[in-house]
This record gives C-alpha cells, sequence and structure tokens, in this order.
C-alpha cells in the first residue's frame, strides 16, 4: 500500500502494543522518479491495533446510523516508496470480535443471520492493485471475503503523514473508505418496515483509520 509520501517531525503518545508482525516479500523497485522521503518509507509495516481502528457504518430503520468496528485482527503491509504499484495489503479480521456498543446487536451479528462466526470466523481483504491520483490519495482495489465469497472492492486512500515516536518506532497514518453492497457477499438478513422500507441498510460503509508501524528496520 504505497501511500507515504513525506516525512513529519513530531512526537506522539507512547504505544505499548502493536499487532501482529506478519510480513510480505519485499518488492523490487523501477526507475519511477519519486520525492527521496517517500523511498525512505519503502519497506514492511503492520497496523498498531491500539492507535487504529477498522469500522463500518450503517443506516438502521432508515432514519439513524448504527457504527461499529473489529478489535481483532492481523495484518501485512509492504509500501514501495520507488514503485506504488508494487505496494500492497492484506487484512484478517476475526468476525467475532465485532463491537457496536449494544451486546444483544453484537451477538446477532456474529449469528447465522449476519458474519456466521462458526463456520466463517474470519473475514479477509487482499489487494489486488495500487494506484497512485495525486501526492496524498491512492486507490487501492482488492478481494473481500465474507462467509466464503469473494469480491472485489476499491479503497479510496488519504496519506495523514509520518512520525517518529518516543519508543524508536517509524509509523504513518492514513484513512481509506469505501462502501459496498451487503447483499453480494450473502449478508441478506433483513426486516421490512411497516411504513416501508428496510430496517436495516443494504449498503454499508467500510472506514479505516489506520496507524501503521515499520516492522522491519530499514537496512
Amino acid at each position: 500500500m504505497g501511500i507515504f509520501s513525506r516525512r513529519q517531525s513530531a512526537t506522539i503518545e507512547p504505544t505499548q502494543a502493536v499487532g501482529p508482525r506478519t510480513p510480505f516479500p519485499a518488492a523490487g523497485a523501477t526507475g519511477v522518479a519519486l520525492d527521496p522521503d517517500f523511498r525512505a518509507l519503502t519497506g514492511q509495516w503492520t497496523i498498531d491495533r491500539p492507535h487504529s481502528r477498522i469500522g463500518f457504518s450503517v443506516r438502521h430503520a432508515m432514519v439513524t446510523t448504527v457504527r461499529g468496528a473489529f478489535a481483532d485482527y492481523d495484518s501485512a503491509l509492504y509500501f514501495d516508496g520507488a514503485q506504488p504499484s508494487q505496494s500492497r495489503a492484506e487484512l484478517v479480521i476475526r468476525v467475532g470480535s465485532v463491537d457496536t456498543g449494544v451486546e444483544q446487536r453484537d451477538a446477532h451479528l456474529v449469528g447465522a443471520d449476519f458474519f456466521d462466526a462458526r463456520r466463517y470466523p474470519e473475514m479477509v481483504f487482499r489487494s489486488t492493485s495500487t494506484t497512485q491520483e495525486d501526492a496524498e490519495s491512492f486507490r487501492m482495489t482488492g478481494d473481500l471475503t465474507i462467509r466464503s465469497v469473494t469480491r472485489p472492492v476499491e479503497l479510496q486512500l488519504a496519506y495523514l503523514g509520518s512520525v517518529l515516536d518516543p519508543f524508536g518506532y517509524e509509523r504513518a497514518g492514513f484513512d481509506a473508505t469505501t462502501t459496498i453492497d451487503r447483499t453480494d457477499w450473502g449478508l441478506v438478513y433483513n426486516q421490512r418496515l411497516e411504513a416501508g422500507g428496510a430496517m436495516v441498510s443494504e449498503r454499508v460503509r467500510l472506514q479505516f483509520d489506520i496507524s501503521a508501524i515499520r516492522s522491519v528496520p530499514p537496512a
């Protein structure tokens, strides 16, 4: 996921834990002329879970919005600052970790009507291509698998900057969003309202607020 194009000097609050460090193999760069700071961030990264959010929002009963997030996931990222198209990402999410702030609703989501976590405990995103749109915007296409159904999705990425924290971790941040139709993945459960419309919208907005940490120090 080649989304880091500039370096900023800053300090941030300390972190005590980061997500699992499962790197991709390095990708070879070709002769693309880019900012030197962008090249300096080439390497393997992982998502720092205590400072990140993998979330979603969906319209409920036609008039309100329910928001939730997943607390348990693994990540493996590779950023290529010389050739952004070679950047890639993988995210494995345990659906049983969903949290919308209402225990009864969370139990319904992990049940057979929605994620069916006993049969399909994970959903997975694996990137297939990355395109740089401008200095701080990127588009990443990938395959999203939910309930053993795999379909392509496209993420819009916004680069937020990079810092070196007090513990020596090099980290960078970005936001990513996309909107999907949940029925494309077999999530078809719904209830019809007496006045018309559905209890739960078929359109779901996925939101990624990411603080990524370099998992292997640069050579």
